[in-house]
């Protein structure tokens, strides 16, 4: 299991989104004004639970930011997810992800159906 001694954390986002967004600016995700952070995961396995648990139903492309935490501006905290205390922790990031932080971008593979099936 992950833990906030990982350097490394997913941000899973809109294809087109993250095309789109000027190189030059920090990333924000469209969710970002109504959450007030940035959801990650620690781990590609748990980014595909996560995936497949929120946004199976989402239609479009979407891409892993891989995230060195080392780099960040934005304060990161871990934190256990609203209602749910047995769960893991997870990384918040609370502001924008500076692109200088994005170690890679990493396209999703997903079925028919909608499923997401795995990092490439």
């Amino acid at each position: 299991m992950a833990d906030s001694t990982d350097t490394t954390v997913y941000h899973l986002a809109p294809a087109a989104r993250w095309e789109a967004w000027p190189a030059a600016m920090p990333y924000l995700p469209e969710t970002y004004a109504q959450d007030g952070f940035i959801h990650c995961t620690a781990g590609a396995d748990l980014m595909m639970r996560v995936a497949n648990a929120h946004y199976r139903d989402v239609a479009g492309n979407f891409v892993v930011l891989v995230i060195d935490t080392a780099q960040l501006t934005s304060p990161l905290l871990w934190e256990q997810p609203a209602g749910a205390p047995l769960a893991p922790l997870f990384p918040h990031i609370y502001g924008p992800i500076d692109r200088a932080a994005v170690t890679a971008v990493r396209p999703v593979r997903r079925a028919a159906d909608g499923a997401f099936l795995a990092i490439d």
